[in-house]
């Protein structure tokens, strides 16, 4: 079974996403800080992390940047859920190594959607 990782400081919006990815049929570790999700990949390889932007501390851009630019975890794809649903913010997010950049509050289907097409990828 694949796991995603979702890295969220909203509790509501942690439930929402984790109880999707269960509904698709994934397991779901989370982590509430940028800084706690990069402590989990040491220890863990998800198929797909969920990325929140505005994170306590670090933020998601500069986790995403950090996680594609490390030879160990370049290759896991990250999609980026985040309220900053501009153009401008999706266009960073993209520059930043994100393979998707979902606006909440997300189309539940299309963001089960996105991560199974990613993790097939």
């Amino acid at each position: 079974m694949n796991t995603a990782l979702v890295v969220e400081d909203s509790m509501t919006d942690m439930q929402i996403l984790t109880r999707c990815l269960q509904q698709g049929g994934l397991n779901v570790v989370t982590a509430n800080s940028g800084e706690e999700a990069l402590v989990k990949l040491n220890n863990q390889r998800p198929d797909i992390i969920i990325l929140d932007v505005v994170l306590p501390g670090t933020s998601g851009f500069e986790v995403c940047r950090e996680i594609k630019s490390a030879a160990a975890t370049s290759k896991i794809p990250i999609v980026i859920c985040s309220t900053k649903g501009g153009e401008m913010d999706k266009f960073w997010g993209m520059k930043q190594g994100a393979d998707a950049y979902l606006s909440k509050p997300v189309d539940q289907e299309e963001f089960v959607r996105t991560v199974k097409q990613l993790i097939k990828a």
